[in-house]
């Protein structure tokens, strides 16, 4: 049995910059578990653009190192804003590589509770005991599906975030559900990949997103007053950006403008570099499906207007459920510990939950730090306030 100060689990973006944050406190031994940007290598489409703009696409670094800036120069990659997926695996990896040349890439099974801090059950059956625990799990575990089409098989209905490559739909005759930015890009990539595509989604329009620093804007109303109005996290539409930027400042609110600042911060919506590339793909809105079943190798799906439609595929752009239950490494009695509302963890400062040292960073914390958690660009804040805390 070894021992640290803090285990971490996730190398995504949060898992990456905790570590980077922590390991700068001296003393303070910390132990990082998880494979490299895995999510955003083998679960996001290959030829997918980030939306965010440039300043919101960097990890948080300690030292306001290992910018994006810094690998493009550093690297000799010459790319710009929207940044590609692959692009941006590169950067993460890099990242990785500067930042947590240590990183234990071993799966952990479970973690306890126990005296002094937790012990984490590896793969491999070594155990660890750690203090504290940092959980950077990500989003993967809470991929959401209707229950229209929980009874398809796998090979007929997915969700988006289930496919890496995507030319093996060429030809085929694909729905996609949803009117999210995944629904759509998901849905750009496969008419450009030779797909027969239709988007059914329950919006009544798509909501295009200006960008917060667009040249656009900048042209239109200046780039003082658009930096006043938009933050650099790029979470959130014009004013409201500033006090999502600020979660301190948005937890003093009552919850029911919480609630509503979140909602309107995260709402369906698509980049505007999709508009062109989506023209000749036919959306149905202000549509639902009432029902999907197999009909031979494929499926027949009914909309709420009474129509129908056989495809060969139904593709999700369902989004993601927080519900912390779903992830599979907590033991049961330390779940039942977690304060939770709705699947989200309740948190305090320094984004801890109601068992003292267990932290949780990335979507989950969004019920009580606001839409700024679900994006790259709150790692900022979040492993900030993680190494204050750890510091006190």
């Amino acid at each position: 049995m070894t021992s640290c100060d803090v285990a971490i689990i996730g190398a995504g973006p949060y898992g990456l910059s905790a570590t980077a944050h922590l390991s700068a406190i001296k003393g303070l031994e910390v132990r990082t578990f998880g494979e490299p940007m895995s999510f955003w290598d083998r679960n996001m489409p290959t030829g997918m653009l980030l939306r965010s703009n440039w300043t919101a696409t960097t990890i948080a670094h300690p030292e306001k190192r290992l910018s994006l800036d810094s690998f493009r120069d550093e690297t000799g990659n010459a790319f710009a804003a929207p940044v590609s997926l692959e692009r941006f695996v590169q950067y993460g990896l890099w990242y990785q590589r500067q930042a947590v040349p240590g990183l234990d890439r071993r799966k952990i099974e479970r973690i306890d509770s126990s005296s002094g801090g937790f012990r984490l059950n590896l793969g491999d059956g070594e155990v660890v005991k750690a203090r504290r625990v940092v959980i950077a799990a990500g989003i993967a575990s809470f991929a959401w599906r209707p229950p229209e089409f929980q009874n398809l098989a796998s090979g007929m209905t997915s969700h988006t975030s289930e496919h890496c490559d995507l030319s093996g739909f060429s030809g085929k005759q694909v729905l996609v559900v949803g009117g999210g930015q995944s629904a759509l890009e998901s849905a750009a990539l496969l008419h450009e990949g030779g797909a027969e595509v239709e988007i059914v989604s329950r919006s009544a329009s798509v909501h295009w997103l200006q960008g917060s620093l667009s040249k656009t804007l900048h042209h239109k109303m200046g780039r003082l007053t658009s930096r006043m109005l938009y933050a650099p996290t790029d979470v959130g539409p014009a004013c409201i950006s500033q006090l999502v930027a600020r979660p301190d400042m948005l937890r003093r609110l009552p919850r029911s403008i919480q609630d509503r600042i979140r909602l309107r911060s995260v709402r369906p919506a698509g980049a505007r570099w999709l508009v062109s590339r989506l023209r000749k793909v036919p959306i149905q809105f202000g549509r639902s499906v009432v029902s999907a079943v197999a009909d031979g190798d494929r499926v027949k799906v009914r909309v709420d207007d009474g129509t129908e439609r056989t495809v060969q595929h139904v593709f999700l752009g369902t989004g993601y459920r927080v519900d912390i239950a779903k992830y599979r490494f907590l033991s049961p009695g330390l779940q039942e510990s977690i304060k939770c509302y709705k699947g989200y963890p309740q948190l305090e400062h320094g984004l801890e939950t109601s068992v003292p040292g267990l932290h949780i960073l990335g979507a989950p914390a969004a019920w009580s730090f606001g839409p700024l958690m679900q994006f790259v660009s709150g790692t900022h804040y979040a492993c900030q306030e993680l190494k204050r805390r750890i510091v006190r």
